[in-house]
């Protein structure tokens, strides 16, 4: 039986989900065709319930659990499919090991893990969370995210993490770090999660230029990186095909010629 309370609910959650920053109510209202006080009550109980956040002077976001909910699709097996032969493929050309993560709320979430042979064994598996801000692949991801929804997963220092004495220390060098990313086109962490280990790692992007997931290549600190990054490129752009996400996203460039031109 349709319920338009629910229909409603719904209209209010996928018009927020196609924003790339918080939008005030009466906008929302108007927008979807609903009296102010039906969509205040709606935005009220997707508030309470974490799928959307309120930012003062700024209008509604999606919340921490729109993020989950997004991530649990993603973990199901269209993005893993199309991914497990192509981070195989990476390690082979690489010969260290490689895996694909997505965002869940402020964690970077591992979908796949494929170890190299005779590398070392690494803290992150399949289903294991690491802090998004101290991981290579979060890096990659939280550089594409509009500045409101980085201000709304860190709202101040203390939800940093730091594994090691390399990560970000304060939200001010957070945001620096992840606008060299965005403009660079990849990451970069040192010793961040594991002393001794580095990693590599580039978003994978939806035409929207929004991240879905990222690859990345970890190795001992110190080890040749000759034709990591370009390795990791080349499996970002083959999964973007897979996924329907080919071409240019909406800046106007390719997620892989931004890379290429920032080198």
């Amino acid at each position: 039986m349709h319920s338009p309370a629910a229909a409603h609910c719904l209209a209010v959650l996928g018009y927020l989900a196609r924003q790339v920053e918080p939008i005030p109510a009466a906008r929302i209202a108007a927008r979807l065709g609903l009296p102010r006080s039906t969509t205040y009550r709606l935005l009220a109980t997707l508030v309470s319930s974490g799928y959307a956040v309120h930012v003062p002077e700024a209008g509604y976001a999606l919340g921490l659990a729109a993020y989950e909910l997004g991530s649990a699709y993603a973990r199901q097996q269209p993005l893993q499919r199309a991914a497990r032969p192509l981070i195989a493929r990476l390690v082979e050309r690489t010969g260290e090991s490689a895996h694909l993560a997505v965002l869940s709320g402020s964690d970077a979430l591992y979908l796949i893990e494929e170890r190299a042979p005779g590398r070392p064994s690494l803290v992150s598996d399949v289903g294991v969370r690491l802090p998004a801000e101290v991981t290579a692949s979060g890096l990659a991801m939280l550089a594409h995210l509009p500045g409101r929804q980085i201000s709304a997963l860190y709202p101040s220092t203390a939800f940093l993490v730091r594994r090691t004495e390399s990560g970000p220390r304060t939200i001010a060098a957070l945001r620096r770090r992840l606008g060299e990313i965005r403009r660079r086109g990849h990451s970069r962490e040192t010793d961040s999660v594991t002393v001794g280990l580095s990693s590599l790692a580039m978003p994978v992007l939806d035409v929207s230029g929004r991240p879905i997931a990222s690859v990345a290549v970890t190795f001992p600190t110190g080890s040749s990186e000759t034709g990591v990054l370009e390795a990791i490129e080349a499996t970002v752009a083959a999964l973007r095909r897979r996924l329907g996400h080919a071409g240019e996203t909406r800046s106007g460039q390719s997620p892989v010629a931004a890379s290429s031109s920032a080198r």
